[in-house]
C-alpha cells in the first residue's frame, strides 16, 4: 500500500520521516518530493483555455455604462448631439475602468500577496504492508500533514 500526503517545507517534515522510520519503515521505502515556486510571473489577460479568476473589465463596464450616460444626457446641449457624446462617454469610461483595474491588479495585490514568498509544499510518499498504513497516517497526521490519502497496490 501507498500512502500520500503533503507537508509544508518545515521540522514536522523531518520529524515525521524520523518517526516513520523508528516505527519500522524503511528508508527506501519513504519518498519525498518538493514542488518548485512559480518563478515566472502571472500573465494578466486570460486565453480560452486559461483564466486565473480576475475579470479586468468589470469595473471598465460599469465606468463605460455611467460615462456613457452622463455623456447622453450632457450630449443634448453640446454640437454633436447625445449619440456621439454617449459613445464618448463610454470610450472614457472604458479607457478610464481598465485603467483603474490594471493598477489594483500589478500594483496593489502585488503587495498583498507575494509570490515568490511562499515556500513550496513537499508530497511524502510512504510503501508499507496494509497492516502498517493506519500507523503510517496516523504519524502522518500527528507531524501535521496538510492532507493524507492512501492507495493500495496491485
Amino acid at each position: 500500500m501507498q500512502v500520500f500526503s503533503t507537508f509544508d517545507e518545515s521540522t514536522y517534515l523531518e520529524l515525521a520521516i524520523s518517526s516513520l522510520e523508528q516505527k519500522g519503515i524503511k528508508k527506501e521505502d519513504i519518498f519525498a518530493v518538493p514542488l518548485h515556486n512559480r518563478q515566472e510571473e502571472r500573465k494578466i489577460f486570460d486565453t480560452l483555455h486559461r483564466s486565473d479568476g480576475i475579470s479586468l473589465i468589470d469595473i471598465a463596464m460599469a465606468l463605460a455604462t455611467a460615462f456613457s450616460v452622463i455623456g447622453a444626457s450632457v450630449g443634448f446641449i453640446l454640437a454633436w448631439g447625445p449619440i456621439y457624446w454617449g459613445l464618448i462617454g463610454a470610450f472614457i469610461g472604458f479607457i478610464l475602468g481598465l485603467g483603474i483595474k490594471l493598477f489594483m491588479v500589478k500594483v496593489v495585490r502585488k503587495q498583498r500577496t507575494p509570490l515568490r514568498g511562499k515556500s513550496a509544499e513537499v508530497i511524502l510518499i510512504v510503501d508499507c504492508d496494509d497492516t502498517k498504513a493506519e500507523l503510517v497516517e496516523g504519524i502522518l497526521w500527528e507531524h501535521l500533514a496538510m492532507g493524507v490519502a492512501k492507495v493500495i497496490k496491485k
